[in-house]
């Protein structure tokens, strides 16, 4: 800002450095520029209007950080500058890669600018170096645009296609996604995972006498009372399909499984759902309890083995959870894929 006014186009030819820092400082997009030691030397207006930072308050110092977040961190035209690209995804939601051959970076993040009330906005950030006609450093140039709204837009649709449209918990896609990420994080860290296949006791008795459309309500109450017996955030509950439903336990081990299955059991006494088609006529549920063993080859061998101990609580009587044996895990997988 400050820079000397420039009246005609014959002056831009006489004074091409200054009007090189007029255009910059008056671009439509949101701008700063960084000298080789750091230091702000542009904050331009579209700049100003997107962080609510002044100019004043940027320009010859290295505080340009204070217009995107809170706490002092690298912006993305400080790691061109440091040539630490290593670095982006540490610091970053996303690296877009570069977008400016070998020597600019493409990257984008939630920040939270002065202007923005506590509210978090997302970029999208560029930044690039200017170099001299000998290759020195000069500055770098970094460019944000605010798309907050594509974002939240692109969540929410990500959301619908990870949600059961039925009972609004995760749905069988996003369960697959979910214990696939779980399974690879146990593998790698030597962490204990498990899983509960739980099943509704009698549902089609339950539609039969109260037909279809009550079932939906039975479903999606059940759904809600599972989701409450995580106690965890971590833990993750999904519909897995027709009356079934499934619990990823990361960092849970077998007993642990267990009695998450027992507080699901107490949970669906207390809450007594009436089921007519049945004595006593109260809906309850059959769980099947698996942990990871150093024997299993995929999470396929997971389910296939909470699957097993599932069919195995049904076959003694229901309402009840039935614990996996470990060893019996390629056993199982085998009959299941048979």
């Amino acid at each position: 800002m400050g820079a000397k006014q420039l009246s005609s186009s014959h002056n831009v030819t006489e004074h091409p450095q200054i009007f090189a820092i007029q255009l910059m400082e008056h671009l439509v997009v949101p701008t700063f520029v960084l000298d080789a030691s750091g230091t702000c030397i542009i904050w331009n207006l579209a700049c100003e209007r997107l962080t609510g930072l002044a100019a004043a308050q940027v320009v010859g110092t290295k505080d340009h950080w204070r217009g995107l977040y809170r706490r002092k961190r690298p912006c993305l035209a400080d790691l061109v500058l440091r040539e630490r690209s290593d670095s982006i995804d540490s610091l970053y939601s996303v690296n877009r890669g570069k977008s400016f051959g070998d020597t600019g970076l493409s990257a984008e993040n939630w920040c939270e600018p002065p202007n923005a009330c506590g509210q978090r906005r997302y970029l999208a950030f560029d930044a690039g170096p200017i170099f001299s006609e000998t290759g020195e450093l000069l500055a770098v140039v970094e460019t944000l645009r605010d798309i907050t709204v594509q974002k939240e837009a692109q969540m929410a649709l990500e959301a619908l296609a990870s949600q059961d449209g039925l009972t609004g918990i995760p749905n069988r896609r996003y369960f697959d996604q979910f214990l696939q990420q779980e399974w690879h994080r146990a593998m790698r860290d030597d962490r204990p995972l498990s899983l509960l296949m739980i099943d509704i006791d009698h549902f089609k008795q339950y539609n039969d006498v109260l037909g279809h459309q009550n079932g939906d309500e039975c479903l999606k109450r059940t759904a809600s009372l599972l989701s409450g017996a995580m106690l965890r955030s971590t833990d993750f509950v999904a519909r897995y399909g027709g009356e079934e439903f499934a619990a990823v336990l990361p960092g849970t081990d077998l007993d642990g499984a267990a009695s998450v299955g027992e507080r699901i059991l107490e949970i669906m006494g207390a809450t007594a759902l009436p089921h007519p088609g049945i004595d006593p006529k109260v809906l309850t549920v059959s769980i099947g309890a698996a942990s990871l063993g150093t024997d299993m080859t995929s999470p396929d061998s997971l389910i296939a083995t909470a699957d097993a101990a599932l069919y195995n609580a049904k076959r003694q009587g229901r309402n009840r959870v039935v614990v996996a044996e470990r060893a019996r895990a390629p056993q199982v997988e085998a009959l299941m894929s048979a």
